[in-house]
């Protein structure tokens, strides 16, 4: 009656501080403190392909649907407790036939009047007929209730948040599954490649030997090179295959559905060519899975106030309002009105410790709530040092990797110069072919490394979706 809120009111999560202050440790020279795009990031790689993909995943994946299915049954769960602490009232229509022998009821015309019964007769049947309304209230003296209240809606925030959460892994998972299939099938074309060359090398070295300017052995040599390489051909059409699966599934398609929009190839998507990450702070606000942990430490909360609830008293009304009596008539006769209102008041005094129990229980369930969410935060900060950490380096690699390719180019065409002006022979202009060959896909393995690692730097940042 007095507005008591049993159970302490939630002061917010602990805070955590990162060992730069306001910056990452592991930010390179290519990071920007400012902030990144929250929503659609996956358009900064330019590809028109995966943001369809990123659209159909969005729509069509059966674990977003899920998520969202989640958040509704989250959201009847608020409107349920809410109404709780209300009034409930109810239509009721009663009708008792009861014949209880040595029941004397003591009712009907008084002794000695017509139509009496015998001094020694009892009456051992009973009816009873009422039509009416009954109403149950519950008084939320202590606060208990609206604690209930608190925890579940912090509870469906938590489930909006793990929804989110979805979302940002769903996108990354989308991106990187886009971007090992084209890898993929960039590394079978230079594999076709090369082993058209090996064939070449094999007949060449088949004549020389058949000439006897060679023993068997490089010829041997030869069609083993060849053979790996046909393997080569067969992983990397099977990894297109499972890629396109992939994409298909998580867009809410079957196996190859895909295939059509898929069987283009395409370059490699590059990252831009600086990255905005803005600060742990920023982070930690972001991030949907931080923010379902920190809901639930609120929840955790609110639930010591629940616990504390029952130490306090109950205090409830029943009413009852209803037409009636011991004929079927009397229900249909204003005369015959009935009312009862039934006060309770209820307080455990003696429990043998089952509410303090209760309350310690709550407690501790708020401590490892608070070592959660402490947890998450510190593996998102994880996360992020680390994916900025791979990302430097595979830029590197990359520029490392793209100058071994040039002079693989280089070499590639002085070689088919001096093979027009008869210097060198075709199997070994075809061997310097190869291992240009060899080093773009070396180069194309390093780049979409590089791409997959900015994506994992978008995934932790907590980044592809949209606060509401």
């Amino acid at each position: 009656l007095a507005g008591c809120m049993s159970g302490p009111d939630y002061a917010g999560p602990p805070q955590l501080a990162t060992a730069a202050g306001n910056a990452f440790v592991r930010a390179g020279p290519e990071i920007d403190p400012f902030a990144p795009i929250a929503g659609d990031w996956w358009t900064l790689l330019g590809d028109p392909v995966l943001n369809e993909l990123e659209a159909r995943a969005l729509v069509g994946n059966p674990g977003v649907a899920a998520a969202r299915a989640r958040i509704e049954q989250a959201r009847a769960s608020v409107r349920q407790e809410r109404a709780n602490r209300l009034p409930a009232v109810a239509a009721q229509a009663t009708a008792v036939q009861a014949n209880i022998p040595g029941l004397d009821i003591g009712s009907g015309p008084p002794p000695g009047s017509p139509g009496a019964p015998a001094d020694t007769e009892e009456q051992d049947s009973l009816s009873v007929y009422n039509v009416g309304l009954n109403a149950n209230w519950e008084i939320d003296f202590a606060g208990g209730q609206a604690r209930r209240v608190e925890a579940i809606n912090a509870q469906a925030a938590a489930s909006v948040a793990n929804a989110e959460d979805a979302k940002v892994q769903l996108a990354a998972e989308i991106a990187r599954a886009y971007v090992s299939l084209r890898e993929a099938q960039g590394r079978l074309e230079l594999v076709q490649r090369e082993r058209d060359l090996q064939q070449q090398i094999l007949e060449l070295t088949y004549q020389r030997y058949t000439q006897g300017a060679l023993a068997l052995f490089p010829v041997g040599n030869a069609n083993a090179e060849l053979e790996l390489l046909k393997s080569q051909i067969a992983e990397a059409q099977a990894d297109i295959d499972v890629f396109k699966d992939t994409l298909a599934v998580l867009t809410g398609e079957a196996p190859g559905a895909l295939d059509g929009l898929l069987a283009a190839q395409a370059e490699i998507p590059l990252p831009p060519e600086r990255v905005a990450v803005g600060d742990p702070a920023a982070l930690i606000a972001r991030r949907p899975d931080v923010r379902a942990a920190e809901r639930m430490l609120a929840a955790a909360n609110a639930r010591i106030g629940v616990a504390e609830a029952a130490r306090f008293p109950k205090i409830s009304f029943m009413g009852i309002l209803g037409l009636g009596g011991s004929e079927p008539d009397d229900i249909l006769d204003p005369g015959n009105l009935s009312a009862i209102a039934l006060p309770r008041l209820q307080w455990n005094l003696l429990d043998f410790g089952r509410t303090a129990a209760s309350i310690d229980q709550a407690e501790s369930a708020r401590d490892e709530a608070e070592a959660r969410y402490v947890e998450v935060v510190l593996g998102a900060l994880r996360d992020a040092e680390q994916s900025l950490a791979r990302f430097g380096q595979q830029r590197a690699n990359v520029a490392a990797l793209a100058q071994i390719s040039r002079q693989a180019d280089t070499a590639a065409e002085l070689n088919e110069q001096r093979r027009a002006a008869g210097v060198i022979s075709q199997g070994e202009l075809n061997t310097s072919i190869r291992q240009r060959e060899q080093a773009r896909a070396n180069l194309d393995r390093a780049i979409a490394a590089m791409t997959n690692g900015w994506i994992a730097i978008q995934k932790s940042l907590g980044l592809g979706w949209r606060e509401p």
